[in-house]
Protein backbone atom coordinates (compact mmCIF):
# COMPACT_ATOMS: atom_id res chain seq x y z
CA UNK A 1 0.00 0.00 0.00
CA UNK A 2 1.34 3.71 -0.56
CA UNK A 3 1.27 6.40 1.84
CA UNK A 4 1.02 10.13 1.59
CA UNK A 5 2.88 11.73 3.73
CA UNK A 6 1.95 15.18 3.20
CA UNK A 7 -1.98 16.50 2.28
CA UNK A 8 -3.93 18.99 4.23
CA UNK A 9 -6.91 17.29 4.87
CA UNK A 10 -8.25 19.96 7.10
CA UNK A 11 -8.56 22.66 4.09
CA UNK A 12 -12.19 23.65 3.31
CA UNK A 13 -12.01 21.76 -0.26
CA UNK A 14 -12.55 18.44 1.93
CA UNK A 15 -15.03 19.83 4.53
CA UNK A 16 -17.98 17.47 4.52
CA UNK A 17 -16.86 15.29 2.30
CA UNK A 18 -13.29 13.70 4.24
CA UNK A 19 -14.45 10.53 5.02
CA UNK A 20 -15.52 9.77 0.64
CA UNK A 21 -12.11 11.59 -0.05
CA UNK A 22 -10.45 8.69 2.58
CA UNK A 23 -12.59 6.07 0.87
CA UNK A 24 -11.64 6.88 -2.71
CA UNK A 25 -7.98 7.31 -1.65
CA UNK A 26 -8.06 3.14 -0.23
CA UNK A 27 -9.80 2.13 -3.21
CA UNK A 28 -6.78 3.54 -4.79
CA UNK A 29 -4.29 1.84 -2.38
CA UNK A 30 -3.39 4.81 -0.48
CA UNK A 31 -4.04 3.41 2.98
CA UNK A 32 -1.90 6.51 4.86
CA UNK A 33 -1.99 9.54 5.33
CA UNK A 34 0.02 12.56 7.09
CA UNK A 35 -1.92 15.60 8.05
CA UNK A 36 -0.61 18.72 7.71
CA UNK A 37 -0.03 21.59 9.87
CA UNK A 38 0.36 25.32 8.35
CA UNK A 39 -0.78 27.22 11.50
CA UNK A 40 -2.06 26.75 14.86
CA UNK A 41 -5.55 26.04 13.81
CA UNK A 42 -4.69 24.15 11.13
CA UNK A 43 -2.04 21.88 12.88
CA UNK A 44 -4.83 21.65 16.00
CA UNK A 45 -7.24 20.53 13.02
CA UNK A 46 -4.78 17.91 11.76
CA UNK A 47 -4.40 16.84 15.55
CA UNK A 48 -8.31 16.59 15.74
CA UNK A 49 -8.85 14.47 12.41
CA UNK A 50 -5.70 12.38 13.25
CA UNK A 51 -7.29 11.24 16.87
CA UNK A 52 -10.44 10.09 14.96
CA UNK A 53 -9.39 8.77 11.62
CA UNK A 54 -7.62 5.05 11.19
CA UNK A 55 -3.90 5.52 9.17
CA UNK A 56 -4.19 9.28 9.73
CA UNK A 57 -1.22 10.78 11.69
CA UNK A 58 -0.70 14.92 12.04
CA UNK A 59 2.28 17.19 12.21
CA UNK A 60 2.41 21.16 13.84
CA UNK A 61 3.94 23.48 12.91
CA UNK A 62 3.93 27.37 11.64
CA UNK A 63 4.59 28.00 7.71
CA UNK A 64 6.93 30.63 6.87
CA UNK A 65 4.22 32.90 5.80
CA UNK A 66 3.15 32.52 9.26
CA UNK A 67 6.61 33.40 10.83
CA UNK A 68 5.90 36.80 12.50
CA UNK A 69 3.26 34.98 14.94
CA UNK A 70 6.03 33.36 16.44
CA UNK A 71 6.82 34.45 20.23
CA UNK A 72 7.84 32.83 23.39
CA UNK A 73 3.98 32.41 24.57
CA UNK A 74 3.04 30.97 21.00
CA UNK A 75 6.00 28.47 20.86
CA UNK A 76 4.66 27.33 24.56
CA UNK A 77 1.50 26.52 23.17
CA UNK A 78 3.37 24.88 20.19
CA UNK A 79 5.26 22.60 22.81
CA UNK A 80 1.75 21.31 24.37
CA UNK A 81 0.07 20.92 20.89
CA UNK A 82 2.96 18.82 19.85
CA UNK A 83 2.65 16.55 22.62
CA UNK A 84 -0.34 14.99 21.32
CA UNK A 85 -1.05 11.64 20.63
CA UNK A 86 -0.14 10.62 16.88
CA UNK A 87 1.82 13.60 16.02
CA UNK A 88 5.06 12.17 14.20
CA UNK A 89 6.70 15.54 13.12
CA UNK A 90 7.02 19.22 13.42
CA UNK A 91 6.18 20.96 9.79
CA UNK A 92 5.45 22.26 7.78
CA UNK A 93 8.04 24.91 8.45
CA UNK A 94 11.02 26.59 6.40
CA UNK A 95 11.72 28.95 4.33
CA UNK A 96 9.58 30.82 1.40
CA UNK A 97 11.66 33.31 -0.51
CA UNK A 98 9.42 32.72 -3.54
CA UNK A 99 6.35 34.74 -1.74
CA UNK A 100 8.47 36.39 0.55
CA UNK A 101 5.31 37.48 2.70
CA UNK A 102 7.43 38.02 5.72
CA UNK A 103 10.97 39.81 6.17
CA UNK A 104 13.60 36.68 5.63
CA UNK A 105 15.16 37.41 9.01
CA UNK A 106 11.90 37.21 10.72
CA UNK A 107 11.36 33.43 8.80
CA UNK A 108 14.92 32.41 9.69
CA UNK A 109 14.18 33.09 13.19
CA UNK A 110 11.16 31.58 13.21
CA UNK A 111 12.34 28.72 12.11
CA UNK A 112 15.51 28.27 14.60
CA UNK A 113 12.69 28.59 17.01
CA UNK A 114 10.90 25.59 15.46
CA UNK A 115 13.91 23.43 15.14
CA UNK A 116 15.10 23.80 18.63
CA UNK A 117 11.60 22.71 19.71
CA UNK A 118 12.47 19.70 17.32
CA UNK A 119 15.26 18.71 18.78
CA UNK A 120 14.23 19.55 22.44
CA UNK A 121 11.30 17.36 21.68
CA UNK A 122 13.11 14.68 19.36
CA UNK A 123 10.29 14.91 16.65
CA UNK A 124 11.46 14.73 12.38
CA UNK A 125 10.98 18.02 10.85
CA UNK A 126 8.95 18.67 7.63
CA UNK A 127 10.45 21.37 5.45
CA UNK A 128 9.24 23.99 3.27
CA UNK A 129 11.80 25.19 1.41
CA UNK A 130 11.00 27.69 -1.99
CA UNK A 131 13.49 29.44 -3.60
CA UNK A 132 15.49 29.73 -0.74
CA UNK A 133 17.87 26.77 -0.57
CA UNK A 134 21.46 28.15 0.19
CA UNK A 135 20.42 30.34 3.03
CA UNK A 136 18.22 26.82 4.31
CA UNK A 137 21.26 25.16 3.56
CA UNK A 138 23.35 26.95 6.05
CA UNK A 139 20.73 27.36 8.36
CA UNK A 140 20.14 23.65 8.78
CA UNK A 141 23.87 22.56 8.65
CA UNK A 142 23.77 24.23 12.16
CA UNK A 143 21.14 21.22 12.95
CA UNK A 144 21.93 18.34 11.19
CA UNK A 145 23.49 16.63 13.50
CA UNK A 146 20.73 17.01 16.20
CA UNK A 147 17.70 16.76 14.89
CA UNK A 148 16.11 13.01 13.70
CA UNK A 149 15.94 12.07 10.24
CA UNK A 150 13.80 14.13 8.76
CA UNK A 151 11.83 15.60 5.41
CA UNK A 152 12.38 17.78 2.42
CA UNK A 153 8.66 18.50 1.43
CA UNK A 154 7.70 18.68 -2.45
CA UNK A 155 11.73 18.80 -3.43
CA UNK A 156 12.59 21.56 -5.99
CA UNK A 157 15.88 21.33 -5.43
CA UNK A 158 18.39 20.21 -7.95
CA UNK A 159 21.18 17.30 -7.82
CA UNK A 160 23.78 19.49 -5.48
CA UNK A 161 20.85 20.62 -3.42
CA UNK A 162 19.80 16.91 -2.85
CA UNK A 163 22.69 15.50 -2.03
CA UNK A 164 23.66 18.33 0.59
CA UNK A 165 19.98 16.84 1.92
CA UNK A 166 20.85 13.15 1.75
CA UNK A 167 24.11 13.69 3.54
CA UNK A 168 22.14 15.45 6.58
CA UNK A 169 20.49 12.21 6.53
CA UNK A 170 16.90 13.67 5.36
CA UNK A 171 14.21 12.36 3.17
CA UNK A 172 13.13 14.02 -0.54
CA UNK A 173 9.40 13.73 -0.68
CA UNK A 174 8.51 13.82 -4.23
CA UNK A 175 5.30 15.66 -5.17
CA UNK A 176 2.81 15.28 -8.49
CA UNK A 177 5.10 17.91 -10.13
CA UNK A 178 7.55 14.94 -11.31
CA UNK A 179 4.46 13.93 -13.68
CA UNK A 180 4.70 17.27 -15.87
CA UNK A 181 6.77 17.30 -19.00
CA UNK A 182 8.98 19.99 -17.76
CA UNK A 183 9.98 18.56 -14.60
CA UNK A 184 13.05 17.52 -15.79
CA UNK A 185 15.43 18.21 -12.81
CA UNK A 186 12.91 16.84 -10.59
CA UNK A 187 12.97 13.72 -12.23
CA UNK A 188 16.73 14.01 -12.65
CA UNK A 189 16.45 13.44 -8.54
CA UNK A 190 14.64 11.19 -8.28
CA UNK A 191 16.34 8.60 -10.66
CA UNK A 192 19.85 9.54 -9.00
CA UNK A 193 18.43 9.40 -5.02
CA UNK A 194 18.58 6.44 -3.26
CA UNK A 195 15.66 4.39 -2.81
CA UNK A 196 16.27 4.43 0.93
CA UNK A 197 15.24 8.18 0.95
CA UNK A 198 12.69 8.72 -1.65
CA UNK A 199 9.23 9.68 0.15
CA UNK A 200 5.66 10.24 -1.53
CA UNK A 201 3.08 13.01 -1.33
CA UNK A 202 0.60 14.75 -2.88
CA UNK A 203 0.32 18.08 -1.00
CA UNK A 204 -3.71 17.58 -1.58
CA UNK A 205 -5.47 19.64 -2.11
CA UNK A 206 -2.88 21.43 -4.33
CA UNK A 207 -0.50 20.25 -6.94
CA UNK A 208 -2.60 17.50 -8.66
CA UNK A 209 -0.26 15.01 -11.13
CA UNK A 210 -0.89 14.47 -14.06
CA UNK A 211 -3.79 13.38 -15.95
CA UNK A 212 -5.37 15.87 -13.13
CA UNK A 213 -2.72 18.80 -13.01
CA UNK A 214 -5.20 22.07 -12.65
CA UNK A 215 -7.70 20.14 -10.59
CA UNK A 216 -7.74 20.24 -7.10
CA UNK A 217 -5.72 17.07 -5.74
CA UNK A 218 -6.43 14.22 -3.06
CA UNK A 219 -4.44 11.31 -1.64
CA UNK A 220 -5.96 8.87 -4.33
CA UNK A 221 -4.26 10.67 -7.20
CA UNK A 222 -1.01 9.43 -4.97
CA UNK A 223 -0.41 6.69 -7.29
CA UNK A 224 -0.09 8.44 -10.59
CA UNK A 225 2.81 10.28 -8.60
CA UNK A 226 3.96 6.61 -7.96
CA UNK A 227 3.16 5.04 -11.23
CA UNK A 228 5.97 7.83 -12.88
CA UNK A 229 8.40 7.65 -9.49
CA UNK A 230 8.26 3.57 -10.55
CA UNK A 231 9.28 4.40 -14.06
CA UNK A 232 11.98 6.09 -13.53
CA UNK A 233 13.46 4.11 -11.12
CA UNK A 234 12.63 1.29 -13.45
CA UNK A 235 10.67 -0.27 -10.92
CA UNK A 236 7.13 -2.30 -10.67
CA UNK A 237 4.85 -0.46 -8.81
CA UNK A 238 4.68 -2.51 -5.64
CA UNK A 239 8.34 -2.28 -5.19
CA UNK A 240 8.21 1.47 -5.30
CA UNK A 241 4.85 1.10 -2.99
CA UNK A 242 6.54 -1.09 -0.43
CA UNK A 243 9.74 1.01 -0.43
CA UNK A 244 8.57 4.36 0.12
CA UNK A 245 6.04 3.43 2.69
CA UNK A 246 8.65 1.57 4.55
CA UNK A 247 10.85 4.84 4.18
CA UNK A 248 8.17 6.74 6.01
CA UNK A 249 7.08 4.75 8.22
CA UNK A 250 11.09 4.54 9.44
CA UNK A 251 10.94 8.48 9.41
CA UNK A 252 7.79 9.22 11.08
CA UNK A 253 8.63 6.40 13.29
CA UNK A 254 5.49 4.79 12.72
CA UNK A 255 4.77 0.98 12.98
CA UNK A 256 3.62 -1.00 10.09
CA UNK A 257 0.59 -3.25 11.08
CA UNK A 258 1.59 -6.82 10.32
CA UNK A 259 0.16 -7.64 6.90
CA UNK A 260 -1.24 -4.17 6.24
CA UNK A 261 0.91 -3.96 2.82
CA UNK A 262 -0.73 -6.10 0.23
CA UNK A 263 0.76 -6.12 -3.27
CA UNK A 264 -0.17 -2.95 -4.91
CA UNK A 265 -1.42 -3.19 -8.52
CA UNK A 266 -1.17 -0.98 -11.71
CA UNK A 267 -4.59 -0.89 -12.10
CA UNK A 268 -6.68 1.86 -14.43
CA UNK A 269 -3.98 3.66 -16.47
CA UNK A 270 -0.99 2.26 -14.91
CA UNK A 271 0.07 -0.40 -17.32
CA UNK A 272 4.00 -1.68 -16.96
CA UNK A 273 5.56 0.62 -14.94
CA UNK A 274 9.23 -1.56 -15.79
CA UNK A 275 11.55 0.98 -18.02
Amino acid sequence: MLMDTHAHLDFPEFAGRLDEVLERAAAAQVSEVISIGIDFETSRQAVAIASRTANVWATVGLHPHGACRLDAGALAQWRRLAGAERVVAIGEVGLDYYRDRQPRDIQRACLRSQLDLAVELDLPVVFHIRDAHPDFLALASDYADRLPPSVLHCFSGDWATAERCLEFGWFLSVPGVVTFTKAEVLQDVVRRAPLDRLLLETDAPFLAPVPYRGKPNEPAYLRYTALKVAQLRGLDLDALARATTANAHRVFRIAAEPGSVPPVTAGEGGGDVRA
